[in-house]
């Protein structure tokens, strides 16, 4: 928030990531060469059309190549109202700049860079697979972000990959085997994602935390499964009705399948397959583990205790108080003209967040209602970032409860924790693992002081533009959950901090 963001829904959880584009050279330039045409994917022009049409206010044309989950969140005319916000903000368009494209998931996803009177503004058309717009994306302009690096702790010479698909009926999810040199057999885990359509890396921005995990455990000797998750690559076609997706069409379904899938591998130890679940992954881990003898036990990392809806709405907060201090705090460094306030003068009151930022806490507070509201029904839909999801996905997670159901498991549980996290909280979250866990034998419990939701290390509060900086899952967490793995899920194998 803190800058302006003027969004339609993607009719995806997150945006694609733009370090994952190519340049295409500025398809204005005269100088443009027949051959570099012919290499500029398809949806190059449809896009440059798009934003001529928008920059020439034939708005209702642009809304007529809505695909069917645009379409319904986003009323006509509301694309007009976001452009003359735009305008208003930022001054006339002027002209295009840069251009990138690429394949993101399954999407096609074209950058512009486009420059008004008064800064530029990155414009995201975003195509589906049917070659309809499934989104798009005015915000701040950013540089191409770098790419990711292996951490220093990986030793690429230790290990192989290998392409390893997963086939779930009618869903096959491309995946990656990661196996430690040698003859084994060796102790493996499947690793889920958080929320959001991911890539089997979970890519965000630079980083890739889960790429980070499978090459530093298979340093140390563990092997290390993980594949694209099925709304990445199936959308809404994720279930077979899209108005019924859940969270196990999502993640437990396929997790479950993964471990069968592990399991089989020559080199495996069978006994030794275990699931490292990250945010929403973590979360269903319990779920996931119940009932499943093949799972020798769990990692939870940042896994939260309250409902997702809460969660949500606590991040949204939690941003716009940060963003309200932040613009305060600036406020308080310029020099002021007026005298200064004597000593005994009233406190000045706490600063007050902007208009963009009481509006998504607004946002989140009402999908909060709508997915607590007990006449909830499959069929209904949920508001809920802009976007409209049905019902069933939130009906699917209605009375679970991460901590009962972990305590009836009788495997190892290691829960992990980054204290600068603000969206799953040392306070809301982990302070009830603690509680429900402290003095069980069979589960560790560790709490990181300087790393965020992505266990990466940072200072004061954290913010999401922390996660387009490039860095590491923290070297401590790989050496703890790989030794945790080693010794069979044993507390001691975790170093105190």
């Amino acid at each position: 928030m803190k800058c302006f963001i003027l969004a339609l829904l993607l009719g995806v959880a997150a945006l694609p990531c733009a370090a994952q584009l190519s340049d295409v050279q500025n398809p204005n330039e005269q100088t443009r060469s027949d051959e570099n045409n012919q290499k500029a994917p398809p949806s190059v022009a449809a896009a440059q059309q798009v934003l001529q049409e928008i920059t020439s206010g034939q708005f209702d044309k642009v809304e007529a190549q809505y695909n069917a989950k645009m379409a319904t969140a986003n009323a006509p005319g509301r694309l007009a109202q976001a452009w003359a916000s735009l305008v208003k903000l930022v001054g006339p368009f002027q002209s295009l700049t840069m251009v990138r494209a690429g394949k993101v998931q399954n999407l096609s996803v074209v950058l512009f860079t486009c420059k008004f009177e008064k800064s530029l503004v990155d414009l995201e058309v975003v195509y589906d697979t049917d070659s309809k717009l499934a989104g798009l994306h005015f915000g701040p302009h950013q540089e191409p972000q770098p790419t990711w690096s292996a951490p220093s702790y990986a030793q690429p010479s230790s290990f192989s990959e290998q392409p390893l698909n997963l086939v779930n009926g009618k869903f096959e999810l491309p995946g990656t085997l990661t196996m430690p040199n040698g003859n084994g057999p060796f102790a493996a885990v499947v690793l889920l994602q958080d929320s959001g359509p991911h890539d089997e890396d979970e890519t965000i921005g630079p980083n890739k935390p889960l790429k980070d995990l499978a090459w530093g455990l298979a340093s140390h000797g563990i092997a290390v499964y993980r594949y694209t998750k099925r709304t990445a690559k199936y959308g809404a076609k994720s279930n077979a009705d899209p108005a019924k997706l859940t969270v196990d069409d999502e993640v437990m379904s396929d997790a479950k399948a993964a471990v069968a899938l592990v399991a089989k591998q020559p080199k495996i130890d069978s006994s030794r397959v275990y699931v490292l679940g990250v945010g929403l992954g973590g979360y269903v881990a319990p779920r996931i583990a119940s009932g499943d003898a093949q799972i020798a036990g769990i990692v939870m990392m940042a896994a939260n205790t309250r409902p997702l809806e809460k969660v949500l709405l606590g991040a949204v907060q939690y941003i716009a108080k940060e963003d309200a201090a932040e613009t305060a705090a600036a406020a308080a460094d310029k020099p002021s003209l007026t005298p200064q306030q004597p000593a005994d003068a009233a406190p000045k009151p706490a600063p007050q967040p902007s208009a963009d930022d009481e509006k998504a806490v607004a946002l989140a507070e009402d999908s909060e209602k709508q997915i607590e509201n007990p006449a909830l029904k499959a069929g209904d839909n949920v508001q809920v970032l802009g976007g409209t999801m049905d019902a069933s996905y939130w009906l699917d997670m209605r009375g679970y409860n991460p901590v009962q159901t972990a305590e009836r498991l009788r495997m190892p549980i290691l829960i992990l924790q980054g204290a600068r996290d603000f969206q799953v909280t040392a306070d809301g979250d982990f302070s009830v693992w603690q509680s429900a866990f402290a003095h069980r034998r069979n589960v560790a419990l560790k709490l990181y002081p300087d790393l965020n939701h992505l266990f990466m290390f940072g200072t004061g509060p954290s913010m999401p533009v922390e996660y387009t900086k490039p860095e590491h899952v923290d070297e401590q967490v790989i050496a703890d959950v790989a030794a945790w793995i080693s010794a069979g899920g044993k507390q001691s194998a975790l170093e105190p901090r």
